[in-house]
């Protein structure tokens, strides 16, 4: 591999995510993937604050739902309500962290670990089936792909779920639905919905920069 080469195709995954995520045909696929990551988000945070995990749907709109047993509000509900947005992008970030520290593998099996655990609790066909393609996917990659190909899957994965992520809260703070989890935060912590969605946001981008830096300036 010529050095021209080399140095260009660090931003190939770039190139392929954005797209992924800028063009709207393609986005209402692969919205897919951001939607399964949020909704991990809210279950490990509902098992992780003492919750009773009872179910997840994905939706084939986009959109998802977890439903856990608890006190209705508090701390551990709020952490829940707030793991969807905040998912994504810590998730996105760890897997470059990974990639940096030479643990690819890690992160591509983790990936299918994790989904493989969000199985028994998926309530729904199409959820079921975003699943296993999802999951499918990311092993087919892991176990077949060459280097090259399973590094360049992986940094377009993180890419997209840093610039879903970010795209899907803006787009849930032009929604006045009353149902979101922005609303939801809202009403459990009297803080304004504003508030919120600028904190998420500033994470979201911190974490891609963070992210930016691990990949291409470490």
């Amino acid at each position: 591999m010529n050095s021209y080469w080399a140095d260009w195709s660090a931003y190939l995954p770039l190139a392929l995510a954005a797209p992924l995520v800028l063009w709207r045909p393609l986005w209402n696929l692969t919205r897919h993937v951001v939607t399964l990551a949020h909704e991990a988000g809210h279950a490990i945070a509902a098992v992780a604050t003492g919750r009773r995990l009872t179910g997840i749907r994905l939706h084939s709109d986009t959109s998802g739902l977890t439903l856990s047993r608890g006190k209705p509000r508090g701390p551990g509900m709020v952490v829940t309500a707030a793991a969807g947005y905040l998912a994504p992008s810590l998730l996105g970030l760890a897997g470059a962290a990974l990639i940096a520290a030479g643990r690819l593998p890690i992160l591509l099996w983790g990936a299918v670990a994790l989904i493989a655990l969000m199985i028994p609790f998926i309530r729904n066909v199409f959820g079921f089936l975003v699943l296993v393609a999802a999951g499918g996917a990311v092993g087919v990659v892991a176990w077949y792909g060459s280097d090259p190909l399973q590094l360049h899957f992986a940094y377009t994965a993180i890419w997209l779920l840093l610039a879903g992520n970010l795209r899907t809260i803006v787009e849930a703070a032009r929604t006045r639905s009353g149902n979101s989890d922005l609303d939801q935060l809202r009403r459990l912590t009297h803080l304004p919905r504003f508030l919120w969605t600028a904190t998420l946001i500033a994470i979201a981008v911190g974490t891609g920069i963070l992210a930016w830096r691990a990949q291409y300036l470490a």
